[in-house]
């Protein structure tokens, strides 16, 4: 079966809003006030180049999808071609290559993804889409990246409300400046 993945960049406290700064949150940009450094570049590309396909909300897709068509190189290249899937209700087609919508059942349409063949399913924003795949039990990995800042406001990741969740680190490692990369396998309930 394929694992979900959960990848995100998180401030200190958690907050995951708007790192890049694209989508106008008066705090945000914050990611890339920091080096990354080659092993935080690393981190990213590999976890991108392992995944058969991307799983994003609405609003994370549309902005990817205005970002990565116009680009190019092994990246790129990977984000354009690999199969989508946005969980949205509103979204009309999506118009990005091989993107598939997902408009209703999510869990069940979800879970059936997983038993598809193909590579693991990376997720990355899409903060209230990955709640309820907490929720629903559906997330394998976290892939976080925390950056040192606090930025004192901001949605933050692991919402109010959230069943309690046991992890197991498989790996921790700072990169660039300040920056650590931690990988947490989710166990599951028994």
């Amino acid at each position: 079966m394929r694992k979900i993945i959960v990848s995100e960049f998180l401030t200190l406290y958690g907050v995951m809003e708007d790192p890049g700064g694209a989508d106008k949150f008066e705090r945000g940009g914050w990611a890339f006030q920091f080096e990354r450094g080659p092993e935080g570049d690393k981190f990213k590309l590999d976890e991108t180049m392992a995944a058969g396909a991307l799983l994003l909300g609405q609003v994370t897709y549309e902005g990817f999808a205005a970002a990565w068509p116009s680009r190019t190189g092994e990246f790129a290249d990977k984000m354009n071609n690999m199969p989508k899937y946005v969980v949205s209700t509103t979204l009309a087609a999506p118009q990005w290559t091989n993107s598939s919508l997902i408009k209703s059942n999510f869990v069940e349409q979800i879970s059936g993804i997983k038993e598809m063949a193909g590579g693991d399913i990376l997720v990355a924003g899409s903060g209230q889409l990955v709640n309820l795949l907490l929720q629903q039990e559906l997330v394998d990995v976290l892939r976080l990246m925390v950056y040192p800042v606090i930025l004192g406001t901001g949605k933050r990741l692991f919402q109010d409300g959230l069943d309690r969740m046991a992890l197991h680190l498989e790996q921790a490692k700072p990169v660039g400046g300040g920056i650590l990369t931690m990988i947490y396998q989710v166990e599951r309930k028994q």
